[in-house]
């Protein structure tokens, strides 16, 4: 596992770099679904969307079913008439809801003619239907779009981003838009001729023009040039962004806060001085405020900027907490949508890993209600961050707030039954926050409360669930399984334990030590 995986969760008060249980795996899958984000890659097939001047000209009456042959014998042509007709014709084929010609149109060389046509200053409407055209061809394939940024498109769109005809700007932000969303190369390559600057100067122009389309287009792009990793994008260019950003995340309009807060999301998916970077632009009172909303494709992205927050520090965290965090992600954890409830149960598994305080503050939010509601009842994903926040807490609390929790809420059975859960990792987690809830128990030298604990499993039928992981196929999982029995449960007469020792592990001494569990106990 790579250090950066490593290092994006939070440190331990016990140990830094084993004791607390991390989430890499869990990151990767709530990062790596594309249909969760918003779009890469946008068409313009709608001309009625388009509020520009040139929807007059976009209704000139072309050639009724023009040949291909016939279009680029216009485009070719010396009269910008006969270019325009010949654009536009092309224009609208690449336009086609189902089944645009890109290929076709590319064999036949529209991607250097397009290009020569974002230059012709003194025809601004052809400037706008090459940049349409253009704008299609690179919301196709990685192939298709590498024909755009290989006839040096890029260069041009990144000058008609200060047009000053505002329909051709904004075509070029859509045309820079999609070829960002191609990946972390061509997403640099934007950046490195200086878009950053043409978007700012842009986003202030447009702050006296008030154009809702620019302004969706614009925070579009920028949430492209914010995403991806492998590389990430230079910080230093994109936290320039930071301050428009976060006034953008004040706006009302549903789609320009859904990208904003992608944006954000993207930004503050790395280390800790990125998240400080991103409170410090004083966006986390509003993003808290955001998880209130009624819009999903909203809170999403909010509380997956939030998620990442409370990965850093304590003192990240704690500014999530001060701002009212707690009480909006107990709401979350009773959402119907199960992509909300599973992030939310995430982020309350981070702030979990913290310290004895923000513990405190999850007990003294009642957030413990929702979260044993969410382990017995709620889907498989959020049920297994629910655990993980369970275990974190194991880890990270200390005894007198472990009792608390297991005797009010009455946690253990809802814990204990992810014991027959088909994914090993899961069992994996419980079995590591059943095995700290006893080292815990033992470190307080309360035999009592070790017995009664042992007691209390068993009647939760988790002692069976034990001794049905001694067969399991995961050796990891029949090892913690083994040790739990053979170290709690084996003097217990009530219990009749059935140790099941497998040959090939039958000379292991299943140790503190074996366990990559400190011989002295855990530390509070």
């Amino acid at each position: 596992m790579s250090l950066n995986r490593l290092n994006s969760y939070k440190t331990n008060t016990i140990d830094t770099n084993e004791s607390r249980l991390r989430r890499h795996e869990v990151t990767v899958e709530l990062r790596k679904s594309k249909k969760e984000d918003h779009l890469l890659k946008r068409r313009n097939i709608n001309e009625e969307d388009v509020t520009s001047p040139i929807k007059v000209l976009s209704k000139v009456a072309s050639p009724p079913g023009p040949s291909v042959e016939h279009i680029f014998d216009s485009m070719r042509s010396v009269d910008p008439a006969r270019q325009y007709a010949g654009l536009l014709a092309a224009r609208k084929l690449l336009s086609d809801e189902r089944h645009p010609p890109i290929d076709l149109m590319i064999d036949n060389g529209i991607v250097p003619i397009c290009v020569q046509f974002l230059q012709t200053v003194r025809y601004p409407h052809i400037q706008f239907e090459a940049a349409w055209a253009l704008t299609n061809i690179a919301s196709g394939t990685s192939e298709q779009t590498g024909y755009v940024i290989a006839s040096n498109a890029v260069p041009h769109f990144v000058k008609l981003l200060q047009s000053e005809y505002i329909y051709v700007a904004e075509q070029a932000v859509w045309a820079l838009g999609n070829i960002a969303g191609d990946g972390p190369t061509a997403r640099d390559f934007i950046i490195e001729h200086n878009a950053i600057d043409g978007i700012l100067r842009l986003l202030d122009r447009n702050s006296t023009l008030a154009s809702l389309s620019l302004e969706r287009n614009l925070v579009w792009l920028m949430s492209n040039l914010c995403r991806n990793k492998s590389p990430l994008p230079p910080f230093k260019e994109i936290k320039r962004l930071l301050p428009a950003l976060s006034k953008l995340l004040w706006g009302f309009d549903a789609q320009v806060i859904t990208d904003t807060c992608w944006a954000l999301s993207y930004l503050s998916d790395d280390n800790e001085s990125k998240i400080q970077a991103v409170i410090d632009a004083d966006t986390v009172p509003r993003l808290v405020s955001l998880l209130d909303t009624d819009h999903p494709n909203v809170i999403v992205p909010a509380l997956r900027t939030i998620g990442n927050i409370v990965t850093g520090t304590d003192q990240q965290t704690d500014i999530i907490i001060a701002a009212g965090g707690l009480q909006r992600l107990k709401k979350l954890l009773k959402y119907s949508n199960h992509n909300i409830v599973k992030e939310s149960a995430w982020t309350v598994s981070n702030i979990m890993a913290g310290s004895a305080k923000q513990i405190q503050d999850v007990i003294d939010a009642d957030i413990f209600v929702e979260l044993c509601d969410v382990l017995q009842n709620g889907d498989f994903k959020s049920q297994k961050e629910a655990a993980y926040a369970v275990s974190n807490m194991t880890t990270s609390g200390t005894y007198e707030q472990l009792v608390h929790i297991i005797e009010k809420y009455q946690i253990l059975k809802p814990f204990c039954d992810l014991l027959e859960a088909k994914d090993p990792r899961t069992i994996i987690v419980v079995l590591t926050g059943l095995m700290q809830i006893f080292a815990m128990t033992d470190v307080q030298n309360a035999v009592g409360d070790t017995e009664r604990l042992c007691v209390m499993i068993e009647e939760t039928g988790g002692l069976d669930k034990l001794e049905n992981l001694q067969r399991h196929e995961n050796e990891e999982i029949y090892k913690k399984a083994y040790f739990l029995l053979d170290t709690y449960f084996s003097e217990n007469e009530k219990a009749e334990v059935k140790l099941i020792p497998r040959q090939t592990h039958a000379a292991l001494e299943f140790t503190m030590e074996k366990l990559d569990i400190p011989k002295d106990g855990f530390t509070f």
